[in-house]
């Protein structure tokens, strides 16, 4: 079954809209603002189409009991940036779209072939790592089989790490 949203805080809703309209490409279709459970606390949800099944939000909070936090979902929690990320689908040839849009934002941006699915990741304005994926083969009962014989060894063999090719969004060139 596919999710609905996945809902994410956010310490600067416009850089995050900004992202998220112009480098991602997304519509914001809902926002529903409503008081937290602080006297004169308050929060907007803001929710964006992905243009697939399902939205992505973000929290903008406006209530002091709250406080500083960090809203990136990995390095927040002392992980690296690309433990936990945010992974959307892509068909192979709408990639080259992706990478556009990004590198004319001004987005840097990292490609990974994965072997099964090729992706790009960039990072959004919050430190979420985000991710367009592509599939390049159907996963088979093989992938199946040896997915739950890794899930049981307390001891894998290590696979060797994909090389990821780094990509430098133009930068303007400072008036002298």
């Amino acid at each position: 079954m596919a999710y609905h949203h996945i809902a994410l805080a956010t310490r600067d809703m416009e850089a995050t809209h900004t992202f998220y309209t112009e480098a991602m490409g997304f519509e914001l279709v809902k926002a529903v603002v409503a008081p937290t459970e602080n006297a004169g606390g308050w929060a907007k949800h803001l929710f964006y189409d992905t243009g697939g099944d399902g939205l992505i939000a973000f929290w903008d909070l406006h209530d002091e009991v709250i406080g500083d936090f960090d809203p990136a979902i990995s390095t927040g929690a002392g992980l690296p940036p690309w433990v936990n990320h945010v992974a959307f689908h892509s068909e192979l040839d709408g990639l080259d779209e992706h990478r556009e849009r990004w590198l004319g934002q001004g987005v840097d941006y990292m490609e990974i072939d994965h072997g099964f699915c090729v992706s790009i990741y960039a990072m959004d304005p919050n430190g979420i790592l985000v991710e367009w994926c592509a599939d390049t083969r159907a996963l088979d009962e093989t992938d199946r089989r040896d997915a739950l014989d890794l899930l049981r060894d307390p001891a894998p063999a290590l696979e060797t790490p994909p090389v990821p090719t780094f990509h430098r969004a133009p930068r303007p060139v400072p008036a002298h």
